[in-house]
């Protein structure tokens, strides 16, 4: 579905945080990238997002070349972003808030990630945290885009609301064949991945739910 081939990045006058990443990522499965801060988590996030561009190297979407085909109509078409810090639009409603997304009823969508009629229809700031970010998700799951990017999601929640927005992420990977690549320190959520992407120096290594780690650097990919 999304691939990195040979990805280098590099900030303005600084040294390389990506050297030559290479990754596939596939349709039903849920990816989790850990890594120490500064290691290019979040960068990488951003170039399969199309929210920034590589040094050198390609992101391809379905074979096409995001920088080809265009960035802004890959962030429109292909991906939808649950940020750790919600990012809803505070003086509407949940159900509002999904529906800037949703091609069906939002309501749907809403009740599939745990909230109730009358939460749907409360302003977003009198949710909770985990309500919140229930939201955020739901406004992912409506749209079309089959890839969904998440960068710590569970970062500001309490450890049971944290897995019940684990298993909802399991969910659109595992029910809805979405692919879902979850940027994340947190040990519970790499668990539950169905593959463990680990940078390091620019580099990258690969845990499957076998339990298998191989190297994958520049020159071996993903």
């Amino acid at each position: 579905m999304i691939e990195v081939k040979n990805v280098v990045y590099a900030y303005d006058k600084g040294r390389a945080v990506l050297r030559g990443v290479s990754a596939r990522f596939e349709p039903g499965k849920m990816y989790a990238i850990l890594g120490p801060s500064g290691c290019g988590k979040t960068t990488l996030l951003s170039l399969l997002g199309g929210l920034d561009s590589p040094r050198s190297g390609q992101i391809l979407c379905d074979g096409d070349d995001i920088e080809q085909t265009g960035l802004a109509r890959h962030r429109r078409h292909n991906v939808a972003f649950i940020f750790q810090s919600y990012n809803l639009i505070d003086y509407l409603t949940p159900k509002e808030n999904v529906a800037l997304t949703a091609t069906g009823d939002p309501r749907a969508v809403l009740e599939r990630v745990g909230l109730t009629g009358a939460e749907a229809g409360r302003n977003v700031l009198k949710l909770s945290g985990g309500q919140q970010q229930r939201v955020a998700i739901a406004r992912a799951l409506a749209s079309s885009a089959q890839i969904i990017l998440a960068d710590e999601p569970t970062g500001n929640l309490d450890e049971d609301t944290a897995e019940e927005i684990i298993a909802a992420l399991k969910n659109c990977a595992h029910d809805l064949g979405k692919c879902v690549i979850i940027v994340t320190h947190s040990n519970q959520l790499a668990r539950a991945a169905d593959v463990v992407i680990r940078l390091s120096k620019g580099k990258t290594q690969i845990v499957e739910r076998t339990g298998v780690m191989k190297h994958a650097g520049p020159e071996a990919g993903l």
